[in-house]
């Protein structure tokens, strides 16, 4: 019989205290990404005293460099994480090297080191979502799966908002290292969140009866196996000799699916579209409206509320009504609303110029950033659920430890991949062809998408 429980373990090891605990390690990843953005001038042009010539180039440098090495560090942490019995341990990892990099960050002692702060956070965020989306998808049921998973993109969608916001208005106010002291809070706050969680190993997949043993208020502790594990069939011999084969098995298997092939291309897409937003639209705006950085912010805002307000919603929508009805629903209202979105400001569509013009656009993009919400996440849950599936009928199919991890990882490299090209291809879209021939590819490319879920 085990001994006597730790104060407060009850709760500590509970679904709510852990899934709230991976929440605020989202929202902490998301916040310091997006903090640096607003400083980033004043630290290289008075800290480092760089020439200003050099800071365009070198913002984009610092920020590009933190997806790149998300994309490529993801599917290694991945990798390593689901051959770890618990997934505290990682996370630990993973919080130590979110600190050195902001400790780096934050004394700017030189660009080199500047970057290789920059460096440090990209491994430490890839890990931090790979992991905590990894952890929520262990412990979650599959028919509260949308629900939770969109809640955590509001955290995430919140420290997105908000870490620029606080570190403008800070810097401003405050100045510099009063600025870092809000960020360095966050991370105390998901230090003591991670720390409180037990150190609880979790037992290997299991096959029949023997897996309804443990209840689940023990083994809600980062679980790497699925929670619908113990309603499995017997698997028969063949379950013995899958965990031998299941590393080197674990893509094939996932991408012969035609499931997990809709679900990347819709991730891509997603992120593709955010991205291009950031490169097009505040350009776009000033010279078609005359607004300069202030209404232009604004305007992000209305992409950004909604998946903040509406992501636990949107969620709990694919849960009663499916992934692929919901999520064609959505590519198919927003075909539309793209090729609209393009009209505002074009002299070809005289009806939507003027202040008519300016009330089109902040209507259009309003709306995309509402209907967003109904395709944002919805790859990463039909993954997650097919990953289930798959473990429910043969529990070590991906491993002793599951591979819930690596599913969090494929669907995270397709996002970070979209964030790359969306500039990319969204600004050379507006320079070949301009800004209205953009939106109606993206019009296209929507509902080109939407097919994929019918």
């Amino acid at each position: 019989m085990d001994g006597p429980k730790p104060s407060g373990y009850g709760f500590r090891s509970s679904k709510f205290f852990i899934i709230s605990s991976m929440y605020i390690a989202l929202f902490a990843e998301t916040f310091l990404f997006g903090f640096i953005v607003p400083i980033l001038g004043y630290m290289l042009e008075d800290r480092l005293n760089l020439d200003l010539s050099h800071t365009q180039s070198l913002t984009t440098a610092l920020l590009t460099i933190h997806g790149f090495v998300s994309l490529i560090s993801g599917p290694i942490i991945a990798h390593f994480a689901d051959k770890t019995p618990s997934k505290k341990i990682p996370l630990l990892f993973a919080l130590t090297g979110c600190l050195i990099g902001t400790i780096l960050v934050a004394c700017t002692p030189s660009l080199w080191a500047l970057f290789l702060g920059r460096i440090i956070q990209g491994v430490a965020g890839s890990a931090t979502w790979v992991i905590g989306l990894a952890t929520i998808t262990d412990i979650t049921n599959k028919d509260k799966m949308g629900q939770v998973m969109g809640t955590a993109r509001s955290f995430a969608s919140t420290g997105v908002v908000g870490g620029p916001m606080v570190a403008g208005v800070l810097l401003q106010l405050f100045g510099y290292w009063p600025a870092w002291s809000v960020p360095m809070a966050v991370l105390v706050l998901d230090m003591v969140a991670r720390l409180m969680i037990p150190n609880q190993p979790a037992s290997s997949p299991k096959s029949g009866s023997s897996a309804t043993e443990v209840t689940p208020d023990e083994t809600t502790s980062l679980l790497p196996e699925s929670s619908d594990v113990d309603e499995a069939p017997e698997a028969g011999p063949s379950v013995a000799c899958s965990e031998n084969a299941s590393g080197r098995g674990f893509y094939s298997i996932m991408l012969r699916d035609p499931r997990v092939l809709s679900s990347l291309l819709n991730s891509l897409t997603t992120s593709v579209v955010v991205a291009g937003f950031d490169t097009t639209l505040p350009l776009h705006v000033r010279n078609a409206f005359g607004w300069e950085s202030l209404p232009a912010g604004m305007m992000f805002l209305c992409l950004q509320i909604p998946a903040i307000l509406l992501g636990p919603v949107a969620g709990s929508f694919r849960d009663r009504h499916g992934v692929r009805s919901i999520t064609f629903s959505g590519w198919v209202i927003l075909t539309p609303l793209f090729v609209l979105l393009g009209m505002p400001g074009d002299s070809r569509f005289p009806w939507a110029s003027e202040e008519a013009g300016k009330a089109i656009y902040l209507a259009s993009l309003a709306a995309i950033g509402l209907f967003l919400c109904l395709v944002r996440g919805s790859g990463g849950q039909q993954m997650s659920a097919l990953a289930k599936d798959l473990q429910a009928k043969n529990p070590l199919i991906f491993g002793a430890h599951g591979g819930s991890s690596r599913v969090s990882s494929l669907y995270g490299a397709s996002f970070s991949l979209g964030l790359m090209l969306g500039p990319l291809i969204c600004g050379s879209l507006v320079d070949a062809a301009g800004y209205f021939y953009m939106n109606v590819i993206m019009g296209e490319t929507a509902s080109f998408i939407s097919l994929d879920f019918h």
